[in-house]
């Protein structure tokens, strides 16, 4: 089935209240994939964010970032007056996101709502019962880091750091309200989340979610599971994740999140537990799943803690199809992944892929080095695949041709068969490509420059905050999409005729 989508954030989305939302820009942006003729809505973490305001460093992986909780939609339930959020200050700039500002004052809201709220229907205390394997850990590391002044785990007072069940006894009695409170955002997310699911799914938008293949040490998982991750006896990370240097970076990525014990993983009572609960939580918020840094389940680089750069890592191996095996034989079924398998690829991790059979990502803007053949050149790609033209952490197509080589540039815009507009021309080649799947950016679609990045890696401040107007989602951008859409046999219309003239 050929089909496309659109990478576009949920906090990239406009709004009045600093952040896009679940609310109705989200699902006015529905409409204009369905009029556009696209398949997928593909999206960034939904998890709240810490350093740095990323979704790949997060207090949970099961959470939602409680910033995308719509709060007109609260209104509409009765939680809220408008007089409780419209003269907040949540930002001054309808292109950016203000972290601080919601930081500061998104939280207070929330708790209106919650003192607002009365369980007339038992809808929370089910939410609470159903979720409970996380929700319970969650919500009490949040209350914990909270009444401890918002400090990291590795400084917390031993008792609490170690779960001494006494002292868990009793926070867990002096802080009930928070942890309510902890919930009681989670289950509004829960809910705003999967009515826009069952929205885009009415409509024939299926959603691609991304999953950080790591945590952050700084988590409730570590926390609650530490034998699954390799600590020493003060829950410190032994080792932490990164990746070598490369051509991007002379002293490669320290990510420093801990890296997990597949060892101890693979001998519990039942096998790498905890990934099949974190699949099972992904696979009821989305319709496809992107795991990042895939390439770590067949060989995972470790970095010594304090180590001042990458350069200082090693390779280990890491549980290969051992661990897709059991995954598919506790869901019964293939498994609907995409595989993010960028950079620089052993025969071992593409064996891995193959035995999978999960399809892999390519990126155009990898393509085009005039000095070598490149695997990410379209005559080059499997049909078992999905192109993109870019990622998050690539810079916009027309920011990557004022900074890319001269020669580059010019090498993609012979191949293209292109003299001008080299993102349509990108676009569409990702479009006419043997790819089963290709995802478009929208900062690519508007025809942005630098200013619509999502992301620098390596880098901190000033990433995840690029929004949209809300102008530019408009029916004219749609027709356009369509066309292109249309020409490459893309639309789940063409995908219909093809089974009929198959019968």
């Amino acid at each position: 089935m050929r089909s496309s989508g659109i990478l576009m954030p949920i906090f990239s989305l406009p709004s009045s209240h600093g952040i896009g939302t679940f609310g109705k820009e989200a699902y006015r942006f529905v409409d204009f994939l369905k009029k556009a003729g696209q398949t997928y809505w593909q999206i960034l973490p939904l998890n709240p964010t810490d350093l740095g305001d990323s979704p790949y460093q997060s207090f949970s992986c099961a959470a939602g970032n409680p910033y995308f909780i719509d709060l007109d939609l609260l209104k509409e339930d009765g939680l809220l007056t408008e007089k409780d959020y419209k003269n907040i200050f949540f930002g001054s700039d309808s292109e950016r996101v203000d972290y601080d500002a919601l930081s500061k004052n998104r939280y207070a809201v929330l708790r209106k709502a919650y003192e607002n709220f009365t369980d007339k229907k038992g809808e929370l205390c089910a939410f609470k019962e159903e979720q409970k394997e996380w929700l319970q850990p969650y919500s009490l590391f949040m209350a914990i880091r909270d009444f401890l002044g918002g400090i990291s785990l590795i400084d917390w007072p031993i008792e609490l750091r170690f779960k001494e069940p006494k002292a868990i006894e009793r926070v867990t009695e002096e802080l009930k309200e928070e942890i309510g409170f902890y919930s009681f955002i989670q289950f509004l997310f829960y809910r705003q989340w999967a009515d826009l699911k069952a929205y885009a799914n009415k409509n024939s938008i299926k959603i691609i979610g991304d999953m950080p293949i790591y945590v952050s040490s700084d988590s409730a998982d570590v926390w609650w599971e530490p034998k699954c991750f390799q600590l020493d006896k003060n829950l410190l990370p032994k080792v932490v994740a990164g990746v070598p240097p490369d051509a991007f970076s002379e002293d490669g990525q320290l990510w420093g999140m801990p890296v997990y014990d597949w060892g101890y993983m693979q001998k519990q009572e039942e096998p790498y537990s905890f990934w099949k609960r974190r699949l099972k939580n992904a696979f009821s918020l989305y319709d496809v799943v992107r795991i990042d840094h895939f390439r770590a389940f067949e060989a995972y680089f470790t970095i010594p803690r304090g180590a001042e750069s990458a350069k200082e890592g090693v390779w280990k191996k890491g549980p290969g199809m051992k661990l897709f095996k059991e995954l598919k034989a506790y869901f019964g079924t293939e498994l609907p992944i995409i595989a993010e398998d960028l950079g620089f690829l052993t025969e071992g991790v593409k064996k891995l892929l193959k035995a999978t059979g999960f399809p892999g990502m390519k990126v155009l803007q990898f393509a085009f080095d005039s000095r070598e053949e490149s695997d990410y050149l379209p005559h080059n790609y499997p049909k078992n695949c999905v192109v993109y033209t870019g990622t998050h952490d690539n810079d916009t197509i027309l920011g990557w041709a004022k900074s890319a080589p001269k020669s580059d540039v010019e090498y993609a815009m012979k191949y293209m068969n292109a003299e001008k507009d080299i993102h349509w021309a990108m676009m569409k080649t990702a479009l006419a490509s043997v790819a089963d799947t290709a995802i478009l950016m929208m900062p690519d679609i508007i025809g942005l420059g630098s200013e619509g990045r999502i992301n620098t890696p390596s880098t901190i401040g000033g990433n995840w905050a690029w929004r949209i107007k809300g102008e530019c989602i408009n029916d004219w951008l749609a027709s356009v999409l369509l066309e292109n859409t249309q020409v490459y046999k893309r639309t789940a219309k063409n995908y219909s005729k093809t089974m009929e003239i198959l019968k």
